[in-house]
Formats: C-alpha cells, sequence, structure tokens
C-alpha cells in the first residue's frame, strides 16, 4: 500500500524518498526544531525512524508525510498521521503531528498541512477523532494545535510513559478533535 499524497495551495504532503535522507536527519539534529523533545536524533536514529515511518505506512496506509513546498523542490519536514506505540489511558488513537525545519517556521506551513491531514483523517479515513500532545512548553505546536479547534482534554495533562519518572519533559497536554458531525447545522 503506498499511502495517497495531499497538496494545498503551498504544499505538497508525500511519501519519503531516498534522496529526503540528509534533510530528515538535519531536521532532527537541529536542537531548535529538537527542543521540546528529550534530545536531538543522530543520523541512524533519524535512519531508523524513517524506516518506522515507512513501515507506519505500509501498515496503515497512513503516517507521517513528507513536507514539501510546492514551489521548491525537497522536504521541509512532516507532517501526518501516526498511531502511538505507547500505552495511555487516551489509546487506542491516532495523532496529527508536524515537525518543520527551523527555517520554515512562522510561515503557516504547519497548520495548512496539518489542515490537509485532519481533512484525510475524517473524510477519507473515517476517523472519530484525532489527538494531538506535546510538553506545556511546546507554544508553536499548542498554537497549531488550537488553530485547528483542538481542545484541551485535561489541563493536568499525563504522564507520557516513554519518559522516565522526573523527567522535565514526561508531562504532556492532549488535545482531541472530533470528526464534524455532518449533520449538524452551523
Amino acid at each position: 500500500m503506498s499511502g495517497p499524497e495531499l497538496a494545498t495551495e503551498r504544499l505538497l504532503l508525500r511519501r519519503w524518498r531516498k534522496d529526503d535522507r540528509e534533510a530528515f536527519a538535519a531536521l532532527n539534529a537541529d536542537a531548535r526544531v529538537m527542543e521540546h523533545f528529550p534530545g536531538c536524533l543522530s543520523s541512524v536514529q533519524s535512519r531508523d525512524l524513517l524506516g518506522r515511518i515507512e513501515q507506519h505506512f505500509e501498515r496503515h496506509g497512513f503516517g507521517l508525510w513528507a513536507l514539501e513546498r510546492r514551489d521548491v523542490p525537497g522536504a521541509i519536514g512532516f507532517t501526518g498521521l501516526s498511531v502511538p506505540d505507547f500505552e495511555a489511558a487516551f489509546m487506542p488513537c491516532v495523532e496529527i503531528g508536524w515537525r518543520l525545519a527551523f527555517e520554515h517556521w512562522g510561515r503557516g506551513y504547519a497548520s495548512e498541512a496539518a489542515r490537509a491531514a485532519v481533512d484525510f483523517a475524517f473524510a477519507e479515513l473515517g476517523l472519530p477523532q484525532l489527538v494531538s500532545f506535546t510538553v506545556p512548553a511546546n507554544a508553536r505546536s499548542l498554537a497549531v494545535m488550537r488553530r485547528l479547534g483542538m481542545r484541551l482534554d485535561d489541563p493536568r495533562g499525563f504522564e507520557h510513559p516513554a519518559l522516565p519518572p522526573g523527567h522535565a519533559l514526561r508531562r504532556h497536554l492532549l488535545f482531541r478533535l472530533a470528526r464534524p458531525d455532518p449533520g449538524a447545522v452551523h
């Protein structure tokens, strides 16, 4: 299963290519981009992550698409849907997520691409809801979640089980977005 490509006015969400590997590794090695994660990734860790992303596409028919500007070829990050692989009270779920190269921040690309992924999740996959989560200090991602219309699930958040107790990034905020009711009057 190859998985669909999505397009917006300025962006293309597509499957990964071999020539994206260097940009993907640079993205994951940038301390500014990875500020709200446990650490930067080595090139080997990025390669392994890309392999897991590809396996996810094959297993589910969707995943974290390479994000490319339509006017300039080459991956600038990713946006898409994933099934988290840890146990939490809100599982099972599908998460929407994004990560962009620093030089592309502040242009609305994350929100634009995420809207395309949301539309795909609800219209094509028929998912009942999406979740997204991050640490409370990640103001940029929280702003994208709010622009998508996502709502904070519980202000206390949850303890991310992939991080050890006491870790500075363990507390996460969970946001949800329900599929719109097609019969609802606006």
